[in-house]
């Protein structure tokens, strides 16, 4: 694993962290199933998943694309869910 701290590994943390907490948030308020999936989502995002992907299967998640589906994920918790009519947005 890689133990340095750098931008990718840092928002990797961060994008990831916030994921898991929106998934939280449906599975508690809204319906298990867009919160399950938050939360399957959120572990691509974590830096352990991503170097078993890198060390298992050959590859790896890019930065940007990361950057893409926290994007999408926001959009659809914020836009189109039941978590933002919730939570007031």
């Amino acid at each position: 694993m890689n133990n340095t701290l750098n931008f990718s590994n840092l928002s990797s943390w961060f994008f990831g962290i916030l994921v898991l907490a929106i998934g939280l948030a449906n599975l508690v308020l809204v319906h298990p199933v867009p919160g399950s999936i938050g939360i399957l989502l959120s572990f691509l995002f974590f830096p352990p998943i991503n170097d078993g992907l890198r060390k298992g299967l050959g590859f790896s998640i890019p930065i940007g694309i990361k950057i893409a589906l926290f994007l999408v994920i926001i959009w659809f918790t914020l836009g189109i869910s039941d978590l933002g009519e919730i939570m007031g947005f």
